[in-house]
């Protein structure tokens, strides 16, 4: 007969773990894909946290009313979002560039649906979120996103994060100001190749008035820039080695932002 026995504080301490866990996976990339039924993200949470409550020192949870209690659980689930979320930032640097790309191109209009967030999004930012996920299995990096939830465990212990505020401000802020400049360094190809396309178009449009140019630039447009992203596939895996480094950086800035100084 299977006899299971724990106590009140397990109990207490296990859940405060699940509920760091479950909140990481809901929100960070490649974990946190709608085409991937909730009871498997409910299953690989609980089975996460199950290995984390064996392998961790349990510490006790000091608490005096159901209230205080609650806000301990509350501030596991706000550092489990906080860490996923530096992940899932990094990857909305991908939906940016495709959008970018796809108005120089002319496939504005042209909308599909993306399968990992299940919502609209452009031709070019689904290509590169495919290209994307794909370099973020083969180069490993989601077993170092389960490794950083597993080290925060040991650098914030459980009931013991301590949010400082300016820091956590300040890191966002300085991504931020990165954003932009990787959103562009990815469509950076398409918008230079355009640009210069538009200035012959341009050219053109003056020396031979009788051609309609706007007929003509839809196409060339269109077609230009879907042979720009075929030739710049191998710029790809170069772009996705700098977007996992800032996501380790900024990681690395969310945890110091909740460690006790």
């Amino acid at each position: 007969m299977l006899d299971v026995a724990f106590t009140y504080a397990d109990l207490e301490f296990f859940l405060l773990i699940l509920v760091r866990v479950t909140c990481f996976i809901y929100i960070a990339p490649f974990f946190s894909m709608n085409n991937t039924p909730r009871r498997v993200r409910i299953g690989l949470g609980v089975f996460i946290a199950y290995l984390l409550f064996v392998y961790l020192d349990h510490n006790e949870v000091v608490y005096d009313t159901v209230t205080e209690y609650a806000v301990i659980v509350m501030k596991e689930a706000l550092v489990g979002l906080l860490i996923g979320l530096a992940a899932q930032l990094c990857m909305t640097v991908v939906s940016f560039a495709g959008r970018i790309s796809d108005m120089e191109v002319g496939l504005s209009m042209v909308s599909l649906m993306d399968p990992a967030t299940r919502e609209s999004s452009s031709f070019t930012g689904v290509l590169y979120q495919y290209a994307f996920t794909l370099f973020l299995l083969i180069t490993g990096m989601y077993q170092y996103l389960l490794q950083a939830l597993i080290d925060t465990f040991t650098l914030i212990p459980v009931s013991g994060a301590v949010f400082h505020t300016d820091s956590l401000v300040d890191s966002l802020i300085r991504f931020l100001g990165d954003y932009v400049t990787i959103g562009f360094r990815i469509c950076l190809p398409v918008f230079c190749v355009i640009l210069l396309l538009n200035c012959i178009l341009g050219i053109l449009a003056k020396v031979a008035p009788q051609m309609n140019m706007f007929a003509v630039g839809m196409q060339m447009k269109v077609l230009t820039g879907l042979s720009v992203l075929f030739l710049t596939v191998r710029m790809l895996p170069g772009a996705a080695d700098f977007i996992f480094r800032e996501m380790k950086v900024l990681i690395a800035a969310f945890v110091e932002g909740m460690m006790v100084t």
